[in-house]
C-alpha cells in the first residue's frame, strides 16, 4: 500500500502545482520568482497540451479546468490499477 500513498501524494502535489500556476498567472510579480519558474517548468507542458485543443472563451481559459479533470480521472485509473495489482 505504500505505492498507493506515494502515487496519491504525487498527484496531490501536481494538482497544487497547477493551482499555483493559475494563481501565479493572476499576479505578475510572481512570474519572475524562482519558485514560480520551477512550477511553470513542470506544469506548462501538461497545460499547453490542453490549450492546443481548447481555446479560451473571452478572458477565461477553461483548458485548465479540463486539464485538472483529466488529471483527476488519470489519478483514479492509476489508483484502481494499483489496487488491482496488489490484491
Amino acid at each position: 500500500m505504500l505505492l498507493f500513498y506515494i502515487v496519491d501524494i504525487l498527484f496531490q502535489v501536481y494538482f497544487f502545482f497547477i493551482l499555483a500556476r493559475v494563481i501565479g498567472s493572476w499576479v505578475p510579480e510572481l512570474q519572475n520568482t524562482k519558485l514560480m519558474q520551477f512550477v511553470v517548468y513542470y506544469t506548462d507542458p501538461y497545460l499547453n497540451f490542453f490549450k492546443k485543443f481548447i481555446p479560451p472563451i473571452g478572458m477565461i481559459d477553461i483548458s485548465v479546468i479540463v486539464a485538472v479533470v483529466c488529471l483527476w480521472v488519470l489519478e483514479i485509473i492509476v489508483k484502481k490499477l494499483i489496487i488491482l495489482l496488489l490484491i
